[in-house]
């Protein structure tokens, strides 16, 4: 989905002046399509999570209420699972050592989604700054993979990982998703959660998976949930 320049800013919470500042100033992920200034949802939604920058709760509404609903982020990484002591010196051999231990269906390529993570990186570093990265796919829609997952693993060693903010990671939260809009689901719901300071500190003192699981129920079921849009009450007489 392409968005303006209000749809950016309502997303951020910022200004339509701040939005335009940081275009001017190349700092944000914009196009210029026949002479409008556009957005790419997921890469802005990425562009935030990296700056920490708050996004609305709106982010979290879905146009079409007719999809299968999304798994919380809890569901997805008891999908995914929780690893400890992951090895690797740098980042091509850790996201080696992720995919070889992920949960997938038989049927995924593991070297193509090793490449695919590793060519994402080139595009930008997933590390988001405090020893934490998000390593993930541009186009969630090839690996063919049936419901959304996160594996979150925790390093043996701290390596560098180019982050914006210079600091080694040693926890990685790789995220696979069937679709564009599970990812943006699941995005979004870790850019809160990482605002969370128990959640933080249960991911800085590596806790068991059980300790782990508790605090992060606890964080996700304090995520503000998106305003319900008002009734129609004209001719129509149905919901907007």
């Amino acid at each position: 989905m392409q968005l303006s320049v209000k749809d950016a800013a309502l997303i951020l919470n910022v200004s339509e002046k701040t939005i335009y500042r940081w275009i001017k100033q190349e700092a944000i992920p914009s196009y210029k399509i026949n002479e409008q200034i556009r957005f790419n949802r997921a890469e802005l939604l990425e562009w935030a999570t990296s700056r920490r920058i708050p996004v609305s709760a709106d982010i979290f509404k879905e146009g079409d209420t007719g999809r299968l609903p999304l798994p919380s982020f809890s569901e997805a990484l008891k999908a995914g699972g929780v690893a400890y002591r992951i090895s690797g010196k740098d980042p091509a051999s850790v996201l080696r050592s992720i995919v070889d231990i992920m949960k997938l269906p038989e049927e995924v390529d593991r070297e193509f989604l090793f490449q695919v993570l590793l060519a994402r990186e080139t595009l930008g570093s997933t590390g988001i700054g405090d020893g934490i990265a998000i390593p993930h796919v541009r186009n969630p829609v090839v690996l063919h993979v049936s419901k959304p997952t996160v594996t979150l693993c925790f390093l043996e060693d701290p390596i560098e990982f180019n982050a914006i903010d210079g600091k080694p990671v040693d926890i990685l939260f790789t995220l696979i998703s069937p679709t564009v809009r599970a990812h943006l689901h699941l995005l979004s719901r870790l850019g809160f959660l990482l605002r969370n300071p128990e959640f933080k500190d249960a991911l800085r003192r590596k806790v068991s998976r059980d300790e782990l699981t508790m605090i992060l129920e606890r964080a996700e079921a304090a995520i503000p949930m998106p305003q319900e849009p008002p009734l129609d009450l004209g001719a129509g007489g149905g919901a907007k």
